[in-house]
């Protein structure tokens, strides 16, 4: 299996969001399969980007304001299997955490994130290997 390195294809974001999902992908492969991840020529490539980064505001209250702020993370993945190309698939995957109005995205990133990447490549794992 080949993972080429998905880009940051968006604003916002940490810095190391690409890095860090295409870890979390990779390990997840090798943890739950027998495959092996290659550098290169693997028989399935997964590739893509990161395309949205959003910070949404949600559940208004009587006030105005909202009393649920959401980050929201999504992620086009390209599958290309050599092996039976009727597997190939291109598909956004999306998901999101919530957190209290009265705190900052900057003290709710670093626990948020790791959430909802470990979502989407579970999301992402299923859809490729749902059939195996």
């Amino acid at each position: 299996m080949t993972v080429n390195n998905f880009v940051l294809a968006t604003a916002g974001g940490p810095a190391n969001l690409p890095l860090t999902f295409n870890e979390k992908l990779k390990e997840y492969y090798q943890r739950y399969t027998n495959l092996k991840v290659v550098p290169a020529n693997g028989d399935i490539l997964l590739e893509g980007n990161i395309t949205g980064y959003e910070l949404q505001a949600v559940a208004p209250t009587a006030q105005d304001q909202a009393g649920v702020n959401r980050l929201q993370i999504t992620v086009l993945a390209r599958f290309y299997n050599n092996k039976d190309e009727t597997k190939n698939f291109e598909q956004s995957f999306s998901f999101y955490q919530d957190f209290p109005q009265g705190q900052t995205l900057s003290q709710n990133e670093s626990r948020l994130v790791p959430k909802i990447l470990d979502q989407i490549v579970l999301d992402i794992f299923n859809k490729t290997a749902a059939d195996w």
